[in-house]
């Protein structure tokens, strides 16, 4: 990862939940699952390789070109184009494990 920035500011804030969680339910399950999901969830988001995927959609299933390492160097840091595929398969995903995780958490 370039930046270990984002990572670290993540985990501080899993931390944070955890804390409150912890506080807000006194139980150490329910820190745990937190931990667990809120760990999966930012390896998620920070640790793909985000230049692969940042390819058409329907070449990901073939190895990165020379054409596309070039096209890919030439591009700034930020990605100021989401993929829709990428934005509605993050939304269900992420969407249902926080949906569950709140249900668990609240009980």
């Amino acid at each position: 990862m370039a930046n270990d920035a984002a990572l670290r500011t993540s985990l501080v804030w899993l931390a944070v939940v955890m804390v409150v969680v912890g506080i807000w339910t006194l139980s150490f399950k329910k820190v745990i699952v937190t931990y667990v999901l809120g760990v999966l969830g930012i390896a998620g988001v920070l640790l793909p390789d985000w230049d692969y995927f940042d390819r058409d959609y329907s070449r990901w299933f073939s190895f990165v070109s020379e054409q596309d390492k070039l096209a890919l160097a030439l591009r700034s840091g930020f990605r100021l184009w989401i993929s829709p595929l990428r934005l509605v398969v993050y939304t269900a995903v992420y969407g249902y494990a926080l949906y569950r995780w709140w249900l668990f958490i609240s009980e």
